[in-house]
């Protein structure tokens, strides 16, 4: 089986980075992308099997990138967590009504992120 293609969309070259770390270190494949209106360019060259996006970002911010990846054929039943600051109920009723599937507080935990991807992507 090849590796688990994961897509990360957040602006802070930081947390792309750390994510990347994160995950490549459990054997993830991952791209990254610097704000929603690459994230959303990238899909089809990426091919994710789970995409990850912040909310809060410049050019379409999280819920844009939501919807337009759900409105993608081929990538509709791709998982989408959100990997936000934000922790607002309201948030996360939004982002699920767009067709989130979960949703992740940073800072987060290494192992969290992972056991999310796994549980999401059924591996």
């Amino acid at each position: 089986m090849s590796n688990l293609k994961v897509l990360a969309i957040d602006d802070s070259r930081t947390m792309r980075n750390l994510v990347r770390a994160t995950l490549e270190g459990a054997g993830f494949d991952v791209e990254t992308a610097e704000d929603g209106e690459v994230g959303v360019a990238s899909v089809s060259d990426a091919d994710p099997d789970v995409i990850i996006t912040d909310i809060n970002m410049p050019n379409l911010d999280g819920f844009g990138v939501i919807t337009a990846v759900r409105q993608m054929p081929q990538y509709r039943s791709v998982p989408i967590l959100v990997l936000t600051t934000e922790s607002d109920h309201s948030l996360k009723v939004r982002a699920r009504d767009s067709g989130a599937t979960g949703w992740i507080v940073k800072p987060f935990e290494d192992s969290k992120l992972i056991a999310a991807i796994r549980r999401v992507a059924r591996i």
